[in-house]
């Protein structure tokens, strides 16, 4: 069952999140932030770098506006992922199924959902987001009320897990695909100069997520294309059908 599948996938996503919301809730403590309000805020909003941003504002007595605003340019990744997940999707996919599926996106979501072969199912992203979110929820809230009782070193060392598993979603694809491997490759040799480089270096991350994104997929899109027809398979589309609300 596809909605198993995913909330298999998703519990280890949900560690990673664990230890990083730990980290945000000590930030949102000194916030002025009560653990529920942290646990809630989480729940219906993850994103850790937009969810940062507005404990931030909120400090400062920031406006709705300015709060909007920044969380989608923070967040326009988000964008292009919905636009990959889309273009998996064959013609004639209800609506209501794109929908669910992009409402489900944070990185380690998608990661998880482009490597899986096939569709991309609602039933699979939803699984591993009830499974994850929750644990990002409780992460903020334990935060919040544990403070600053773990020493930092512990908290970073607990954020590696995120790390390992954005690994282990990119390797097997690699492996099997010649392309992804230098897509792969060469998106981290280009991250790092970016970080490096003082005019990309100022710019903030999830910008130059976006900026290398664009630029690394439109590259690959010209020197070494997908064949035409490849993505709709016979078989993509029996699972579509066998899937259909």
């Amino acid at each position: 069952m596809l909605f198993l599948e995913g909330v298999r996938v998703g519990f280890p996503i949900g560690l990673g999140y664990f230890a990083v919301a730990f980290s945000l809730g000590i930030a949102a403590r000194g916030y002025g932030f009560t653990p529920f309000q942290g646990f809630l805020s989480s729940l219906i909003t993850y994103a850790s770098a937009g969810q940062y941003m507005g404990f931030s504002l909120y400090a400062v007595n920031g406006t709705i506006l300015q709060l909007i605003i920044l969380t989608v340019i923070i967040n326009l990744r988000y964008i292009l992922m919905g636009f990959a997940l889309n273009q998996r999707m064959p013609a004639g996919t209800a609506l209501s199924r794109r929908i669910l599926v992009g409402s489900c996106i944070t990185d380690e979501i998608f990661g998880a959902t482009i490597a899986r072969p096939g569709v991309p199912s609602p039933y699979y992203t939803f699984g591993a987001l009830l499974t994850a979110v929750p644990m990002w929820a409780a992460g903020t809230a334990i935060g919040i009320g544990m403070g600053n009782i773990l020493p930092a070193k512990i908290v970073s060392a607990l954020s590696v897990a995120l790390f390992g598993m954005f690994i282990a979603t990119i390797i097997p694809a690699s492996k099997k695909d010649r392309r992804i491997m230098a897509a792969v490759v060469t998106a981290f040799i280009c991250s790092y100069i970016a970080g490096a480089v003082p005019a990309l270096s100022e710019l903030s991350q999830g910008t130059r997520t976006i900026i290398l994104t664009i630029g690394i997929s439109a590259l690959f899109a010209l020197i070494l294309p997908v064949p035409e027809g490849a993505e709709d398979s016979e078989e993509i589309k029996k699972e579509v059908l066998s899937h259909e609300d």
